[in-house]
């Protein structure tokens, strides 16, 4: 089992790819594909029709981008960061590469 430098919840920047630049948070994360979804990157819009339960119209949602474009946010100075891991008190926990803080 691989090590993930990000998890759901945490701050990133997209680091490649047409949203380069972009920060948000991150919403979900797919293991098995590699994959993340990122608040206000790779926003498509769907045209749905109207049915009973739905008004329809056009809806815009996330889609997943590779978790190799994103890079973590470092807390300490707000810049992105290189992730690390480290043994702290006999826990595993993630480390920034540029300030040496435990990312929480």
């Amino acid at each position: 089992m691989e090590s993930w430098h990000i998890k759901k919840g945490d701050m990133v920047q997209v680091i490649a790819g047409k949203n380069r630049g972009i920060r948000g948070e991150i919403l979900s994360v797919e293991r098995d594909r590699r994959r993340v979804v990122v608040k206000g990157v790779n926003v498509l819009a769907r045209h749905r029709k109207p049915s009973m339960k739905d008004p329809g119209g056009i809806v815009k949602a996330e889609r997943s981008i590779h978790a190799s474009n994103v890079m973590l946010i470092d807390s300490t100075d707000d810049k992105p960061t290189r992730v690390g891991m480290k043994i702290v008190e006999g826990k595993k926990v993630r480390v920034s590469k540029r300030t040496g803080s435990v990312i929480g």
